[in-house]
């Protein structure tokens, strides 16, 4: 991955004065909101996440490139005034967000790299935070690259799913914030079971919540809520 990204996903429900409203006042209100969403970042895209889980209706997902230190916070005020407009209708239920910079246990790009820059969206998105154990952290670099090695041979081995790793340490109460994007949930949550079964998971303290969202351009966005 050439340049440093933040990628920002921001979890929200619908209030219920949004449901008291008509059906037209809320299509209104909607359309407005998601072309206003597009200023958020250079690109944006709508997810639909209930009846996934219960407490969150929908994901933006907002990436900007961040080679300068001060995009961050243009980025940040700017998704602030945004969003502050939306707040009648809209809540904020969460926020992973981190930065994009090179694999210290596997260099070089990997196929299975996702980028919001490239390639057109999958129609499932999982995104969650992870953090690992402070013993992860105290082990020797040779003995955590042995087991990251045995942990990127099982991902090898499902090519259709990409993966977005960003960094959020210090800046989020976890370290990571993991993103997949797949065509297929059963092969995904095989996948997940593959994985918790190496060594590394030992060394996993929290990898919760975690969001499953369907991909949906504007239109489809707008029929679904409005």
């Amino acid at each position: 991955m050439a340049e440093r990204q933040l990628n920002h996903y921001g979890v929200f429900a619908f209030t219920e004065e949004y449901w008291e409203q008509d059906r037209s006042k809320r299509h209104d209100f909607l359309q407005s909101m998601v072309e206003e969403a597009q200023s958020l970042g250079e690109r944006v895209y709508t997810y639909t996440v209930f009846p996934a889980r219960p407490e969150a209706d929908f994901i933006l997902w907002s990436a900007v490139l961040a080679e300068q230190p001060e995009v961050a916070s243009r980025f940040f005020l700017h998704y602030a005034k945004v969003t502050a407009g939306w707040r009648e209708f809209v809540q904020p239920v969460n926020t992973l967000w981190g930065f994009t910079r090179p694999s210290v246990y596997a260099p070089g790009k990997s196929e299975q790299e996702l980028s919001p820059f490239d390639g057109t969206r999958k129609p499932y998105l999982i995104v969650y935070p992870f953090a690992k154990t402070s013993d992860w952290y105290l082990m020797s670099k040779d003995a955590r690259q042995g087991m990251m090695n045995e942990h990127i041979k099982v991902g090898r081995q499902y090519p259709e799913i990409t993966q977005l790793l960003l960094y959020s340490t210090g800046l989020q109460d976890q370290e990571f914030v993991v993103v997949y994007e797949t065509d297929n949930l059963p092969q995904f949550s095989e996948l997940v079971s593959a994985l918790r079964s190496t060594e590394a998971r030992r060394y996993t303290l929290r990898d919760t919540p975690i969001y499953t969202a369907m991909y949906q351009p504007m239109e489809e966005f707008l029929q679904t809520w409005g």
